[in-house]
């Protein structure tokens, strides 16, 4: 009798050696992994926060205390911030994890060492937060330096930024098991993750939506990113931190879920 690919995840410590294999061949690349991954988003924040904000000025950021006037810069950073986590996590588990899964055949040779799938899974999974943090790292490091934010409470955007990264490298892993080429993560990109981009208060703020698609926006999960990071670039504690805290992880959880089953049905196939 087959087993269910949706059983619970089997995990183990046994996807550590396969995070370091990914590491240690990344190793080799990194400076030019970091200047791809770091340029585009700092074109927008220079050709929008700077271009565009002499003229926007500044911006009206609601709180629980009544909206507050910021510096469009500081509006548009405190947003693509996200955008690069989900950018970065959601490249390494499309294109890269593609490449070791299908292409390389990378995994199919892991597995003939007692590793499991879902321990590979996990692995690619965590790797791509990993890349993802990495890189917003190295962004927030150039806006400290451009003087947009010294809010010591910065910090506290390190993890949140890595809970994205995990939470994009999940959902992405979905469109990973689907595909069959490299042209399936057009749809994904382009379907999903621009649209996103847009209704997620990243270049203007939610209140500017019509009602119904602001309801929608306020679900999507870089939304949810964006309402915890935004105020900690504005030396603010964000004013809700359950419900998009409870909504990431729902996502997360969901996508590993989706991820680990459609994977395994993959290679059952």
């Amino acid at each position: 009798m087959s087993t269910s690919i949706w059983r619970p995840p089997a995990l183990s410590l046994r996807f550590w050696p396969v995070f370091q294999r990914n590491l240690l061949v990344w190793r080799k690349l990194a400076i030019p992994s970091l200047v791809g991954n770091i340029a585009e988003p700092l074109m927008w924040l220079v050709a929008f926060g700077y271009g565009l904000g002499a003229l926007v000025g500044q911006v009206q950021v609601a709180g629980s205390q009544g909206p507050t006037a910021v510096p469009y810069i500081l509006f548009l950073a405190s947003g693509s911030i996200c955008m690069s986590a989900m950018n970065a996590a959601s490249f390494e588990a499309l294109y890269s994890a593609f490449s070791r899964m299908h292409v390389q055949k990378t995994w199919d040779s892991i597995m003939n060492a007692p590793v499991r799938l879902d321990d590979i899974v996990l692995a690619e999974m965590l790797w791509a937060a990993f890349k993802a943090l990495f890189t917003v790292t190295a962004i927030l490091g150039v806006m400290l330096a451009l003087g947009i934010s010294h809010s010591p409470k910065l910090l506290l955007a390190w993890p949140v930024l890595l809970g994205v990264g995990i939470t994009f490298s999940c959902i992405a892993l979905i469109f990973n098991a689907l595909a069959k080429g490299y042209d399936f993560f057009t749809y994904y990109f382009t379907l999903f993750l621009t649209p996103m981009m847009f209704l997620s208060g990243i270049f203007f703020p939610l209140e500017q939506l019509p009602p119904f698609v602001r309801i929608v926006a306020t679900w999507l999960p870089l939304s949810n990113a964006v309402e915890l990071v935004r105020p900690l670039f504005m030396d603010r504690w964000p004013d809700a931190v359950a419900r998009p805290l409870l909504t990431l992880l729902v996502y997360t959880v969901a996508g590993f879920w989706i991820a680990l089953a459609l994977t395994r049905k993959r290679f059952r196939g």
